[in-house]
């Protein structure tokens, strides 16, 4: 699948032909470098590793470092393999830019990385409903998760048990949004809806419409 490396700027909201107003959010698209082509032959599958946006070199590992340096370009603050996508007439060191990759209209696949909302109760985390109010005489039970205990068979609490825990900061993925305006000159990609994320994150976009078949 296609796709290119970005940053969210924030929401905003356009107009259509209609006059309606639809909510978006906007992402700087800077050109994303080819830094790595993988192959069927040589890698076992096919893939794209993109990098974007400038960093400075003396941050990255001598080993990342020499990395960038056989595709001829400076350090970069993000890598991404994109899997299934060998784009045609580009090589290593190319740059691929919005409108290589997107057009207005397309369905995309946006990941990032969630806001987090530090530990939190199950009823915050989970959607618990709690007690329910302070009948029978509850005191300050309304927001607890109740009994986890078992029986003497089988004597403990089973994994996976839905518990109090740090919520969010996880690896997001806002499926079947589209892309709305495009604005190459200021390297702007407008889609539809929100997206996981803080202002300033990075993020994946991936192209459903442009598949590897």
């Amino acid at each position: 699948m296609s796709g290119l490396i970005g940053k969210k700027l924030g929401m905003t909201s356009i107009f259509d032909e209609l006059g309606r107003s639809i909510p978006v959010t906007v992402l700087e698209v800077e050109p994303c470098t080819i830094t790595q082509i993988k192959t069927e032959e040589t890698d076992g599958y096919n893939a794209v590793q993109l990098s974007s946006f400038d960093k400075k070199s003396k941050n990255v590992s001598k080993a990342l470092s020499g990395h960038f340096e056989k595709a001829g370009i400076g350090a970069k603050k993000v890598v991404t393999e994109f899997r299934n996508y060998l784009p045609e007439g580009f090589d290593l060191g190319d740059e691929l830019t919005i409108e290589d990759v997107f057009q207005i209209g397309d369905r995309i696949d946006v990941v990032g990385i969630s806001k987090g909302t530090g530990f939190t109760g199950v009823i915050k985390r989970h959607n618990f409903h709690g007690v329910g109010g302070q009948t029978h005489g509850q005191h300050n039970r309304e927001r607890a998760p109740g009994s986890i205990g078992q029986a003497s068979d089988p004597s403990r609490v089973f994994k996976g048990m839905k518990m109090p825990g740090r919520s969010g900061n996880k690896r997001t993925k806002i499926q079947n949004l589209s892309v709305a305006q495009i604005l190459p000159e200021s390297n702007l990609l407008l889609v539809t809806g929100s997206i996981p994320g803080a202002k300033g994150g990075y993020i994946e976009i991936h192209n459903k419409s442009q598949e590897l078949a």
